[in-house]
């Protein structure tokens, strides 16, 4: 079966049908990597349209502020699984443009805190939006019974990882 891409050039599926498949761990990984593409696609698109000079490591940066909340840098370099010197660079990057906070934590002075801005929050409440709005389209364009075995799919493979799930109509990063 030949397919169109959004591009409208001709695209052959990788494999056979969903239904005829014996899933090895190999076909489920090539399956999570394409997923995976696709959703960082999916992330440069809503930051360029919204904010087109911003980085995904910094809109990243900026994402795990916005999730934990005003925190130590270890803790921002722990959650971006960088150094605190890498975590130090992009805080001043993010800072300059007015998008993040510096704080002096008022009970040990040697640390900083911070913390997302107004405009900052603003920002990623944004590009998540249009994001979401994005995957949300995609999601429409599948047949229900697609749809939960997705669901089914995400949620098994989110469990795997230890990742908390996201409740959609609450929050949306």
């Amino acid at each position: 079966m030949v397919r169109q891409d959004q591009g409208g050039r001709q695209r052959t599926p990788a494999g056979p049908p969903a239904d005829d498949l014996h899933e090895t761990v190999e076909e489920v990984a090539a399956a999570v990597m394409t997923a995976s593409r696709l959703f960082v696609a999916l992330s440069a698109r809503a930051l360029a349209e919204t904010e087109p000079t911003l980085t995904l490591p910094q809109l990243r940066t900026l994402v795990v502020l916005h999730g934990e909340g005003p925190v130590k840098l270890v803790a921002l370099a722990a959650g971006l699984d960088v150094n605190p010197s890498t975590a130090m660079r992009m805080v001043d990057k993010l800072e300059a443009r007015g998008l993040v906070d510096r704080q002096l934590n008022p009970d040990n002075r040697r640390e900083v805190i911070l913390g997302l801005k107004p405009q900052g929050r603003r920002l990623v409440e944004k590009v998540m939006a249009h994001r979401h709005q994005e995957i949300q389209a995609i999601v429409a364009s599948l047949p229900a019974d697609r749809r939960a075995e997705l669901v089914r799919g995400l949620r098994a493979l989110t469990d795997a990882a230890g990742e908390q799930a996201v409740d959609s109509l609450t929050e949306r990063y």
